[in-house]
């Protein structure tokens, strides 16, 4: 008699492999994140204090080689510079789910692929409802279609809660797919014009990276040169620069060669993870966050068509968008929902997922290129449709946080103290010996405290009878 098949899990803990990953990648996006959220946080208090002035002449000190198309402002060479490390490490992110992680697989993938798709979608069409209704600019109709991982980790760090991996990794993935969606958005729709003799160097260049990569020779002092070559010619070529990040990124191999630890992605990532997430993001929020919050400003972000459709794109569209894609793929696919989790977590991650921070205020800047009194506006709206979406986020979050709390405690326990969590060993007969052999060892001890302590008890009686 044939079995029935084994229906597909939504939310399912993560395996360990990917765990470990997860858990290296998060802690420094964690730490990444409080960065951005102090950097955001300075950009905010220069752009509105007696400093304003100092702040916006040295965001906008330009210099750099004119001959090469590189005389760029500060904030230039942070957005189209600094932020190509941050979309390098989100294409070696993306190449190694592919390949090596939980989108490598179409039936796990399809999942948190719709619940990102949807997630993208909505926040579009919302922007554009709201911004057709109000006779505004349908230019910024990518602006809320982001999720910003770093400053979400953040806030989930300032709330002190402990999401369990399931979540967390569901909150990767869709932040992984949502940068994908930035990149093709940026490539295609805020590419003007095209130099195509810098384009085919950029191409050649790229194509001399990948025959380095594939014949194994190492040397940074080879790679790095390169890549600046590569970047500076796809800046020439009139696509945004950080498309080549992306590019090298995902060039890199995830299958690790025999002999080999680690992959060549993850050791590369590693290495670069810590300066997109502790440099490189956060001088980005300095120099792009830095916009007036006066209560005139405010109120233009809640009435003007463009910023109220980013505010809701980012609030109402995200939530609707990750969720409703999520409940929909699970029905149609008849997935379990892990049975340790509900619904209504899914609900508080979809709107911890209208955080849209840095990509955000990125696409922003390119969406009104001839208007910069819009731009600010709609960076103003970011900021504070991220900012409502966190708060929001922190109550749901909160509300579930003992149970989110004893769930995290039983998948990090490790009582036989080897590395690796009890949760990920239950199947393993070694690990029952050495428990076994554990509670066989506390008992023991137990019963030789229980006795030493009514041996101690008695004599103190005996000898008080005789002092007596």
């Amino acid at each position: 008699m044939s079995s029935a098949p084994r229906r597909p899990s939504f939310l399912k803990r993560p395996s360990l492999t990917e765990r470990n990953v997860l858990v290296d990648a998060l802690r420094t996006e964690t730490v990444g994140g409080v960065l951005l959220l102090v950097a955001a946080t300075a950009a905010l208090v220069l752009a509105n204090s007696p400093l304003s002035g100092l702040y916006e002449g040295v965001r906008d000190f330009t210099f750099g080689p004119a001959s090469l198309h590189l005389d760029l402002s500060v904030a230039s060479w942070a957005k189209d510079g600094l932020l190509t490390i941050f979309f390098f490490v989100a294409g070696v992110e993306l190449k190694r789910e592919l390949v090596a992680g939980e989108l490598r697989s179409p039936s796990a993938a399809a999942l948190p692929i719709v619940a990102a798709v949807c997630g993208m979608a909505v926040p579009a069409l919302v922007y554009a409802a709201t911004a057709s209704a109000g006779g505004g600019s349908l230019a910024g109709w990518a602006v809320p279609t982001a999720t910003d991982i770093a400053f979400a980790l953040a806030v989930l760090a300032v709330i002190g809660t402990n999401l369990p991996s399931a979540l967390r990794a569901f909150l990767l993935t869709l932040a992984i797919v949502d940068d994908l969606g930035a990149i093709l958005i940026i490539a295609v729709f805020f590419t003007s014009s095209l130099n195509f003799a810098a384009l085919g160097g950029a191409v050649a260049g790229l194509a001399l990276f990948w025959f380095l990569l594939r014949r194994r020779v190492g040397g940074w002092y080879l790679y790095v040169p390169l890549a600046l070559v590569i970047w500076a010619l796809t800046h020439a070529s009139g696509v945004h620069a950080t498309v080549a990040g992306v590019a090298m990124g995902m060039m890199l191999r995830c299958v690790p060669d025999k002999g080999e630890k680690t992959s060549q992605a993850e050791h590369v990532e590693h290495l670069v993870r810590p300066l997109s997430a502790g440099v490189a993001v956060p001088v980005f929020a300095l120099f792009a966050a830095g916009v007036s919050v006066s209560g005139s400003a405010l109120t233009e972000v809640l009435t003007g068509p463009e910023t109220l459709g980013v505010v809701l794109g980012l609030v109402v569209g995200k939530t609707v968008g990750v969720f409703g894609g999520s409940w929909l793929a699970a029905r149609f696919t008849r997935a379990e929902l892990n049975p340790d989790l509900r619904w209504a977590d899914v609900f508080a991650v979809s709107v911890l997922a209208g955080i849209g921070f840095t990509v955000s205020l990125l696409i922003g800047e390119l969406a009104f290129p001839g208007d910069p009194a819009t731009a600010e506006r709609v960076k103003a709206a970011v900021l504070v449709g991220s900012l409502v979406a966190a708060l929001l986020a922190g109550v749901l979050l909160k509300v579930r946080d003992a149970k989110y709390r004893r769930l995290y405690e039983a998948e990090e326990r490790d009582e036989d103290q080897d590395g690796i969590p009890d949760v990920y060993e239950e199947d393993n007969p070694d690990y029952h010996l050495r428990m076994a052999k554990i509670l066989e060892a506390k008992a023991a001890e137990h019963r030789r405290s229980a006795k030493s302590t009514r041996g101690g008890g008695r004599g103190g009686e005996d000898s008080g009878m005789i002092g007596g």
